[in-house]
């Protein structure tokens, strides 16, 4: 791990200032993908800015009749909460299965939104990675691909988005509050939270230099029936081959987003009028534009069959 300095702001304000001065910080909370990715060298900042002590830990009634979530709630006290856990179930599910209760304990919910992808030549600082390195070619395009996206990519990158509590995120139509270096503060929808790669896949958020998320509101709740349903190769704590969230109401309409499949939370609004008429619609319009490696073409498949045991079980 390379050298770095290090601060605890006493204020958001502070915080945000601090990070335009040193233009290589970074924030750090959780530390659970920020410290890996440091000792790997993928990351490399020459100073932290710990924002752990600036209060952003509330889980509280919004003004609107829906919830605002502190940037810095950990995610098992998130996945606990009684309100979420009656009002916003598939946002509970998501991240109980997002990964170990260790982690669970630690990360929060900003660090879980910007979290970086788990693509392997990511990760591989001998590989030429455009996420990494801008410019440097996208290894996984002629590598290995299983695990990576199957649509939203791009030449430059095929990366897929690890979040599950991102895709519960989406679903439920939340906001991100962030303030920036100029203590101004703005509302980002979670629609336009995330970028997809095209030509720039090293800037992966709508977020502004120095800007610090300080929390995530949800609006009211939906009702219906939530299900999560996360499909990988080993029942613990990996990542998603497919992930299928759903809010189902008693008519059969309701809303879907896929996990797994895109360099972000996967979810196409009109796709969602077909639910009545059955999950091979609703895959067909999600999926459409479908560009799957020869490694990864059965994840369309299983994208469509996972949605439809989440359409079967909400109709029990």
């Amino acid at each position: 791990m390379r050298p770095f300095t290090y601060e605890r702001p006493a204020t958001v304000d502070q915080a945000a200032a601090s990070a335009v001065r040193e233009p290589r910080a970074r924030f750090i909370a959780g530390g659970t993908n920020l410290l890996d990715l440091m000792k790997i060298e993928v990351e490399t900042p020459t100073h932290l800015i710990d924002v752990n002590g600036l209060g952003l830990d509330k889980i509280e009634p919004a003004e609107d009749g829906g919830l605002r979530i502190g940037a810095l709630v950990r995610n098992a006290d998130l996945a606990a909460d009684d309100v979420v856990r009656r009002d916003y179930a598939v946002l509970a599910r998501a991240l109980l299965a997002g990964a170990s209760a260790q982690i669970r304990n630690r990360a929060t919910t900003a660090g879980n939104l910007l979290q970086r992808t788990r693509c392997p030549y990511f990760y591989d600082t001998n590989q030429p990675c455009n996420k990494r390195v801008p410019g440097s070619g996208c290894s996984a395009l002629g590598g290995v691909s299983r695990q990576l996206a199957v649509i939203g990519a791009s030449d430059a990158c095929i990366a897929t988005h690890p979040s599950d509590m991102a895709v519960a995120m989406r679903l439920l139509d939340a906001s991100v509050e962030a303030v920036r270096p100029d203590d101004t503060r703005r509302v980002i929808p979670i629609a336009d939270f995330y970028r997809l790669p095209g030509d720039t896949p090293h800037i992966e958020t709508n977020l502004e230099p120095g800007e610090l998320i300080t929390a995530v509101t949800l609006p009211r709740p939906l009702g219906g029936k939530h299900i999560y349903r996360k499909v990988r190769d080993r029942a613990s704590f990996a990542f998603a081959l497919v992930a299928v969230g759903a809010v189902v109401q008693a008519d059969g309409s309701g809303r879907v987003a896929l996990g797994g499949v895109a360099p972000q939370p996967w979810r196409i609004e009109s796709a969602e009028a077909h639910l009545p008429a059955g999950a091979a619609r609703v895959a067909q319009a999600l999926l459409a534009d479908a560009r799957p490696t020869p490694d990864n073409g059965f994840k369309v498949t299983l994208a469509q069959r996972a949605l439809s045991s989440v359409l079967a079980e909400a109709r029990t």
